[in-house]
């Protein structure tokens, strides 16, 4: 078979695919994520794999395969993004990255043990506790960004309170955290 007609017959089924099941793909991201620009750029990754898999190796059942791929790439997204707001909250710049990751690997495990559970919802209701004790200004700026992803830049426009002083909220935020969750974060460490 010629290069162009294989390249052909994969554009072919990559459109059909799109034409397929794009609308209610973008839909069951949407369900999933918090904004739509997030759920656009998951999509984009999932038509990316696709066209990238598609001369490699068959794909039976095509719509079963977009939905996989796309749960993955959601549960990728908020991985990610928990990772990064455990290395806000425990790593600074005096913290050993031994301890952090540690700490990471223990919340952060693929495996749906009990143990593993019940300390990944004693850390989340513990953080959950920590963020009430904030004043609001400080709160509202944290779940923001560590939340929903929104830029300092985002803040200053919807608020109008100038981004250092939103820099600010964000740092005594952090501060408050971490002291008020090291003992749960040494007892995770030491288990």
């Amino acid at each position: 078979m010629s290069t162009a007609l294989m390249s052909e017959e994969k554009n072919s089924h990559i459109l059909q695919a799109i034409t397929a099941y794009g609308k209610n793909l973008l839909s069951f991201i949407r369900r999933r994520v918090k904004t739509d620009a997030d759920a656009e750029d998951i999509l984009q990754d999932v038509w990316y794999q696709l066209s990238a898999v598609v001369n490699s190796e068959p794909i039976e059942q095509t719509g079963a395969w977009l939905y996989r791929v796309a749960t993955n790439k959601i549960t990728d997204k908020y991985r990610k993004r928990s990772e990064t707001l455990l290395d806000d909250l425990f790593l600074d710049d005096e913290d050993d990255d031994d301890e952090g990751s540690n700490f990471k690997a223990i919340l952060m495990t693929e495996a749906k043990t009990p143990e593993s559970e019940y300390l990944r919802n004693l850390f989340w209701d513990q953080l959950y506790r920590a963020l009430d004790e904030l004043p609001q200004e400080q709160r509202q700026v944290w779940l923001w960004q560590e939340m929903e992803d929104v830029t300092f830049a985002e803040m200053a426009e919807m608020t109008g309170v100038p981004i250092q002083t939103l820099v600010s909220r964000k740092r005594y935020a952090v501060l408050h955290l971490r002291e008020r969750l090291r003992q749960l974060y040494l007892e995770i460490t030491q288990y």
